[in-house]
C-alpha cells in the first residue's frame, strides 16, 4: 500500500520540516530553543520555510510558552501570527504542545493532575485553531521519561524507575485525553506521534538487559495502542509500584496514532558491554546485577547497526500504521548532513516500493540547535546548523536548503538530487567509524544496509592546489570527512601558469578547486617581493580565471594582514596593507573576486594547527618543555585561527555555495605573548617562562599593526580560542615535533 494524501489519493513521499523547539527545565534553568535560534523575533522565517517546498512543518504551540501564567492569562498573539502565515502559504502545521517540557511552572510531569491540565490546554488550542488537523501533543514521551526519570539529566533529575513510570504513564494518558478534547472540536484531527526507536545491542552476557530495553523502546506506541495488558512482556515492570490501574485504563482507552513518527539519530542505537577495560575513559553504569558501559553502537558494533530504514519497516510490520521519519538530522560537517538526509530519503522511497505506507521524511532542526551535544546539560553556546545557519544577520540557507528543495520537487517527480559528496559514503558506513575495537553483538540484531557507490561513476574529486601546511590540512580533513580529493603540488600545477592549470582541470575534472598554494612567509616577502607577487597575485588571478571559464567553484585563502589600521576589522572594511605580503594577498583576493564572481575567499587570523611544528604555540611549548625561555610580542594583538576549524568551516561554506569574503578566526583577541602563555599553561608547563617583549626587539622585517582583529558581519562563527587551544594540546598529547627549516624551504619552493 502506498502513501496516500488526506483524501485517500495515491501520493509520493512528502518532504516535511521541523523546528527544534525544546523548552525544558534543567537544574532550575529554563532552556527555550525558539529564543536561542532567534525564531522568536523573526516572523519572516516562515516565508523562508515555505520557499523550501515542504508540505508540512512540525511547529511549536507549546503550553509553557502560550500560557506560562495559566490558561486564563494565555497569550496567543505569537502563535496566531505564525500559524496564520503558515496556513496562508499552504504549509500544514503539525502542532507540538509539549517538547521535552513540563508545562508552565505550576505543573509537572509527575503530578497526578497533569493529564487533565494538559488536556484542558489542548482543548483551548483546538478551539482557537479549529482548522488545525495534525498534532504531536507530547514529543517523544518515552525519551523524555527516560531522561527525566531514569537518567537524572532533565527535571526532576530522578534516577528512579517509579518516577520513570509515573512520567511516562502521565504523558500517554495526557496524549489520549488531549486527542479526545481536540477531536471534540475537529473530529478529523490526526495524531502524529513521535518517538526514538533506537535498538539496543549487547554481549551475550547482557542479552537479558538488551532484551528488556528492546521491549521498552516500543512503550510509547504499545501504550497508545492499548497493548500493554497482562500478556505484555513489560506488564510486571510497568505495573510495579501501584500502576496497574493506569495500565488498565490505557488498555480500555486506546488512541492509536494516525502516523508513527520515528526520530532517529546515529547515536540512538546503543551497545552494552560488561568488559569495561575495552572502553577506557567511559563511565560505567549498571542494573544491580551487572556493571557495563552503554556506548554508541555505530562506534563499536562490528556488523553495523539496524538503521533508519529497518526501524521504519519494523514499526510498520508491528502496528500496520503509516510511518514517517520525523527527525532527520546529523550534527556533523556539511557533506555528512547532506549524505544523511539523502540516505533517509532514498530509504523512504525503497520502503514505499516494498509496500510500506511511509508518508514523509522530515528535515529536522531547520534553524539548527544549541547545546544538544551535551543533551542541554551545559550552556556552552555550541551551535549545530541545520537547513539554515542563524549566526549571521539573518538565517543563511546552507547546502541542505538546496537539497530539501530538490527532494521536495523530486517527490512531485520534477527533480533529482545530486551532489559530488554522494559519491562517497557517510562516516557511519566507513571503517574509520570505530572509537573502540569492534565487537560482535548478539546474533538476533538486524544489520544496517551497506552503502553502495554510484553505478559507473568515478568519484568527482576536490582539487587542492598547493603543497604546504594549508594544503595538507585541507587534504587531511578531506580524509576525515570522506571527500575524495587530489592534492596537486606545484610541480604538477603551477597556479601562475595557465597551461598547467588547464591540464590539471582536464585531467582530474574536479567539482571544485581549493587554492591553498602561495607564498606564506611574511618577513621573507619583504626581500623576495617578486616571488611573493607571482604566487599570491598572478597565481590567484590565473587560477580564478581558469575556474570561472570551467564554471567551477573556487575556495581561496587570504590573511588578516590585508588590514593596516589598528582595530577590529569586518568583511566590508577597506583593506590597507602595511607589508609586501599583506599587499599581495589584498591584490590577489581582489583579482580573484573580480575574475570569478562565485569565488569564496576566506580571510583568517594567523594559523596554528596540530600538523605544523613551526606555529608559535608549538614553538613556545617546545622551548619551555626544554627548560628554555620563549620570547613573544606583548604589543601586537591578533585573533589566532585554529587550522582545523578554519578549513572545516571553509569547506562547509564552499558546499553551501557561498561567495565573496568571509572572516574566520577563533573568538578571542590576544597578544602574541598572551597566546604563547595560554598554550604553555594548557600544556601543564610554567607560563612564566614566556617573556613578553616589544615587537621591535624581535627582528621582524615586515611592519605589522599593533592590533589586527578579525570579526565577522556575515555570521561564520568558530569556537572560542580557549576551546581551540585545548583541542590543539589534546591533538598533540605530549609530542611536539621538531621543526626542520629545510623542509619549510622545500614546502614553499
Amino acid at each position: 500500500m502506498r502513501s496516500r494524501d488526506d483524501n485517500g489519493n495515491r501520493s509520493a513521499v512528502e518532504m516535511w520540516g521541523g523546528l527544534e523547539c525544546t523548552v525544558t527545565r534543567i537544574n532550575g534553568t529554563v532552556i527555550d530553543q525558539t529564543r536561542l535560534t532567534g525564531h522568536q523575533d523573526r516572523p519572516e522565517d516562515i516565508d523562508a520555510f515555505a520557499a523550501l517546498g515542504i508540505t508540512a512543518i512540525r511547529y511549536p504551540v507549546l503550553w509553557e510558552r502560550v500560557a506560562p501564567n495559566g490558561l486564563e492569562h494565555a497569550d496567543w498573539r505569537w502563535t496566531d501570527e505564525r500559524l496564520g502565515r503558515l496556513r496562508k502559504l499552504g504549509v500544514r502545521p503539525i502542532a507540538t504542545l509539549l517538547h521535552h517540557g513540563h508545562g508552565p511552572l505550576g505543573t509537572d510531569l509527575t503530578r497526578p493532575d497533569f493529564p487533565e491540565q494538559f488536556a484542558a490546554y489542548a482543548a483551548r488550542v483546538a478551539e482557537r485553531y479549529p482548522w488545525l488537523n495534525a498534532y504531536t501533543p507530547i514529543n517523544e514521551p518515552l525519551t523524555t521519561a527516560r531522561f527525566c526519570g531514569l537518567y537524572g539529566v532533565w527535571h526532576p533529575h530522578a534516577r528512579d524507575a517509579a518516577v520513570f513510570r509515573r512520567i511516562l504513564l502521565n504523558e500517554i494518558k495526557a496524549t489520549v485525553l488531549a486527542m479526545r478534547a481536540i477531536r471534540k472540536v475537529n473530529p478529523a484531527a490526526r495524531l502524529i506521534q513521535t518517538e526514538d526507536l533506537g535498538k539496543c545491542f549487547s554481549t551475550p552476557r547482557l542479552a537479558y538487559q538488551a532484551e528488556f530495553e528492546n521491549h521498552r523502546r516500543w512503550l510509547t506506541f504499545d501504550l497508545l495502542t492499548g497493548r500493554v495488558d497482562r500478556d505484555h512482556p513489560l506488564w510486571d515492570y510497568m505495573a510495579e509500584g501501584g500502576f496497574a490501574d493506569d495500565l488498565d485504563w490505557l488498555v480500555a482507552n486506546p488512541c492509536p496514532p494516525d502516523v508513527l513518527g520515528i526520530d532517529h539519530y546515529l547515536t540512538s542505537e546503543r551497545m552494552l558491554d560488561e568488559r569495561l577495560e575495552r572502553y577506557p575513559g567511559v563511565n560505567a553504569s549498571g542494573n544491580g546485577r551487572d556493571r557495563y558501559v552503554d556506548v554508541e553502537a555505530i562506534r563499536a558494533v562490528a556488523g553495523g547497526i539496524t538503521g533508519l530504514e529497518a526501524l521504519l519497516e519494523e514499526a510498520w510490520d508491528r502496528y500496520g500504521l503509516p510511518v514517517a521519519a520525523t527527525e532527520v538530522h546529523n550534527g556533523s560537517s556539511r557533506e555528512e548532513q547532506l549524505r544523511w538526509l539523502k540516505e533517509a530519503w532514498d530509504a523512504a522511497k525503497r520502503l514505499r516500493g516494498r509496500g510500506v505506507d511511509i508518508r514523509a521524511v522530515t528535515a529536522w532542526a531547520l534553524l539548527g540547535s544549541y547545546d544538544w551535544n551535551s543533551l542541554l546539560t551545559r550552556r556552552d553556546g555550541f551551535y549545530e546548523s541545520g537547513v539554515f545557519d542563524v549566526r549571521g544577520p539573518k538565517p543563511r540557507p546552507t547546502a541542505l536548503a538546496k537539497l530539501v528543495r530538490t527532494l521536495a520537487s523530486e517527490g512531485a517527480s520534477e527533480g533529482k538530487a545530486d551532489h559530488p559528496v554522494f559519491d562517497a559514503p557517510g562516516w557511519w558506513h566507513r571503517e574509520d567509524r570505530f572509537f573502540w575495537a569492534p565487537v560482535r553483538a548478539c546474533s538476533y540484531t538486524v544489520q544496517r544496509k551497506a552503502w553502495a557507490p554510484p553505478a559507473n561513476d568515478a568519484p568527482r574529486p576536490l582539487l587542492i592546489a598547493g603543497n604546504g601546511t594549508l594544503a595538507h590540512a585541507v587534504a587531511r580533513l578531506c580524509v576525515v570527512r570522506g571527500l575524495p580529493y587530489v592534492l596537486s603540488p606545484r610541480r604538477e600545477m603551477d597556479i601562475a601558469e595557465p597551461a598547467r592549470i588547464a591540464a590539471a582541470l582536464e585531467r582530474y575534472r574536479p567539482w571544485a578547486v581549493v587554492n591553498a598554494a602561495g607564498f606564506a612567509r611574511v618577513d621573507a616577502a619583504e626581500v623576495r617581493s617578486e616571488r611573493c607577487r607571482r604566487e599570491n597575485v598572478r597565481g590567484a588571478e590565473a587560477l580564478a580565471r581558469a575556474c570561472a571559464d570551467a564554471s567551477l567553484p573556487l575556495l581561496a585563502f587570504s590573511s588578516h594582514l590585508v588590514f593596516g589600521g589598528d582595530g577590529d576589522h569586518r568583511e566590508s572594511d577597506p583593506v590597507a596593507p602595511l607589508s609586501v605580503y599583506g599587499a599581495s594577498k589584498a591584490e590577489g583576493e581582489r583579482l580573484a573576486l573580480e575574475t570569478h564572481g562565485g569565488a569564496l575567499v576566506i580571510r583568517s587570523g594567523p594559523f596554528f594547527g596540530p600538523w605544523d611544528a613551526d606555529n608559535p604555540p608549538a614553538r613556545a611549548i617546545r622551548a619551555v618543555a626544554g627548560g628554555r625561555y620563549f620570547s613573544a610580542a606583548c604589543d601586537v594583538t591578533v585573533s589566532p585561527a585554529y587550522l582545523p576549524d578554519v578549513v572545516n568551516v571553509a569547506l562547509d561554506l564552499l558546499m553551501d555555495g557561498e561567495r565573496g569574503v568571509w572572516h574566520l578566526a577563533n573568538a578571542g583577541a590576544v597578544s602574541w605573548a598572551e597566546f604563547a602563555r595560554m598554550a604553555v599553561r594548557a600544556a601543564g608547563l610554567d607560563a612564566e617562562r614566556v617573556l613578553g617583549v616589544p615587537a621591535a626587539d624581535l627582528g621582524w622585517k615586515a611592519p605589522r599593526s599593533a592590533r589586527s582583529i578579525l570579526r565577522s558581519e556575515r555570521g561564520a562563527g568558530l569556537p572560542s580560542l580557549e576551546h581551540a587551544v585545548g583541542r590543539f594540546i589534546a591533538e598533540h598529547g605530549a609530542e611536539f615535533p621538531t621543526w626542520n627549516e629545510a623542509e619549510f624551504d622545500k614546502e614553499i619552493a
